[in-house]
């Protein structure tokens, strides 16, 4: 079982350079410390969450998506882009400097390719490029697969990364197309004249990112156009209201004293309506068997035995815990990213997650 630090999962960055890209958007190059090296490996199209300080006083969590990508030997980036009114945005882009450190989470987010040899479709607006730049980059550097990118801004002057795209697609002529959408020259982005142009790629995996009527509009028109609705995945911005950093204390008995305990319980006359159930846990190539009281969720109660599983924002309103049903039944407190075919296929968010049979087995591969 994987050892976890009481109270944290942190850990320190360093900022080695701080990037302006456009006149409200800065990028962020970042490196761990020797000893969090490994907790840093990640998939294109993935997140991290910094910890702030917040205008209460108290911790403040906001998620980044990593704009590198884990196939060219780049560092860490994320790129910021200034919120009005935002405190985080504002916050990180006024106060931090080279030189600098942050607290993160590890790399986390499920919207990342299966495979990148697959032609996919990416589009994205404003700075919803970020995690859509990582997957072209990754499927370009380590994949065979043809992309096509679509991004939209309100002008010229609103592109990150404007001129690292026109490299790319100078340096891959015949696997990347990238379509600019510009507000001030073409109108918005509406579903109805965005079939046009993305009806050529509906056969192709598609990752939609940028602001909500953005990702509606491009949603819309794909369906439009005979795309199927499992291969449209979408990356939403949100911002956290509570601390994600603490964590239950670990529990002091060892797995196999954890399992021994649930049998106990079990064999006492104990179900989730009596209070506790167990669930069987697979992760990392490891399965995990622990007690799972019914008031408790999956997450809590996983972090409390000391099993190293992936989150992020605990109210679940991310993906980052995302896990399977695959024995049993549960139910969620709260959902706001996984739809009816996501649910009907069994998966799950784990921080929201409660128990409503004896014993539930759960994956997450």
């Amino acid at each position: 079982m994987s050892e976890r630090p009481t109270g944290t999962r942190t850990h320190r960055l360093r900022v080695v350079q701080v990037i302006t890209e456009t006149a409200d958007a800065h990028s962020l190059v970042l490196r761990p410390s020797p000893e969090s090296a490994d907790r840093f490996t990640y998939r294109p199209g993935q997140f991290l969450t910094l910890k702030l300080p917040g205008a209460d006083g108290k911790p403040a969590a906001r998620c980044y998506s990593l704009a590198s990508s884990p196939h060219t030997g780049e560092p860490l980036k994320i790129t910021v882009k200034r919120v009005a009114g935002g405190h985080g945005s504002n916050w990180v882009c006024d106060r931090l400097a080279a030189g600098d450190e942050v607290e993160a989470l590890p790399p986390a987010g499920t919207f990342t390719p299966g495979s990148l040899d697959r032609d996919l479709l990416l589009a994205a607006g404003g700075s919803g490029i970020t995690p859509v730049l990582s997957i072209a980059k990754s499927a370009l550097a380590g994949g065979g697969g043809r992309v096509v990118l679509l991004y939209a801004n309100r002008d010229e002057s609103s592109v990150i990364f404007r001129d690292e795209l026109r490299e790319l697609a100078a340096k891959h002529p015949d696997r990347l197309l990238v379509v600019h959408w510009l507000e001030s020259l073409q109108g918005l982005p509406r579903a109805d004249r965005l079939a046009a142009a993305l009806a050529p790629y509906a056969d192709r995996e598609a990752f939609v990112c940028g602001p909500e009527p953005l990702m509606d509009a491009v949603e819309q028109a794909l369906r439009a156009v005979g795309a199927p609705g499992h291969r449209i995945h979408r990356e939403r911005f949100f911002s956290l209201s509570g601390d994600v950093f603490d964590v239950p204390a670990q529990a002091p008995a060892t797995e196999n004293a954890t399992e021994e305990g649930t049998q106990n319980a079990l064999e006492a006359g104990g179900t989730p309506a009596d209070g506790v159930g167990t669930a069987e846990v697979e992760l990392d190539g490891e399965t995990h068997t622990l007690a799972w009281p019914r008031a408790t969720p999956l997450l809590d109660a996983l972090l409390t035995a000391g099993v190293d599983a992936p989150y992020s924002c605990r109210e679940g309103a991310c993906s980052a815990c995302t896990c399977r049903v695959v024995a049993g039944d549960v139910k969620m407190l709260r959902n706001e990213v996984l739809d009816d075919e996501d649910l009907a296929e069994g998966y799950v968010l784990a921080c929201q997650a409660l128990p409503l049979t004896d014993r539930v087995a759960i994956t997450y591969s």
